[in-house]
């Protein structure tokens, strides 16, 4: 005899697997989130799906986006975090905060931004492993020469570096 729930409990066993890594991902929305982009966070979740589990996710966004922008990230089950000052800050601060939280192995960021260069080269010093996930034109090459795994948003495809 069979238990009913079996099925749902060998999924949940599968998803348990040692040695994921448990992710902490930041967005710069202002940045990242432009329609010229089109970067679409269900891709980004599934990209990082293989490599860990995203244990806090959080979308950066400024005053000025849309209740409709806000209600998708929402909707992609990340944190939306409205910033009434500068975007890079907030994120730098949460990046740190991640750094130092026993519960995140990765920090893994979205960003073209150079100014985030700091949060990268202070996770690999605590021993964090890094992941940039950039876009062209305009991605830092501060950035890229800053991370363990660098991905890059080229012509509507995901490439690795």
């Amino acid at each position: 005899m069979t238990m009913p729930f079996e099925h749902i409990m060998k999924y949940l066993g599968s998803r348990k697997e040692k040695g994921r890594k448990r992710i902490g991902l930041l967005v710069d929305g202002p940045n990242m989130l432009r329609k010229e982009f089109q970067m679409d966070l269900e891709e980004i979740r599934d990209i990082l799906k293989d490599y860990g589990d995203i244990k806090m996710g959080k979308v950066f966004l400024n005053q000025y986006a849309s209740e409709k922008l806000v209600e998708a990230v929402e909707n992609q089950g990340f944190e939306p975090v409205i910033c009434t000052s500068d975007v890079d800050v907030r994120m730098a601060v949460e990046g740190v905060d991640m750094i130092y939280n026993p519960v995140i192995d990765t920090l893994a960021l979205v960003t073209r931004d150079a100014d985030l260069k700091p949060v990268l080269m202070k996770a690999m010093e605590h021993g964090k492993e890094t992941i940039i996930f950039g876009a062209e034109p305009g991605f830092s090459v501060a950035l890229r020469n800053s991370a363990d795994y660098v991905i890059v948003l080229r012509d509507g495809q995901y490439v690795t570096e």
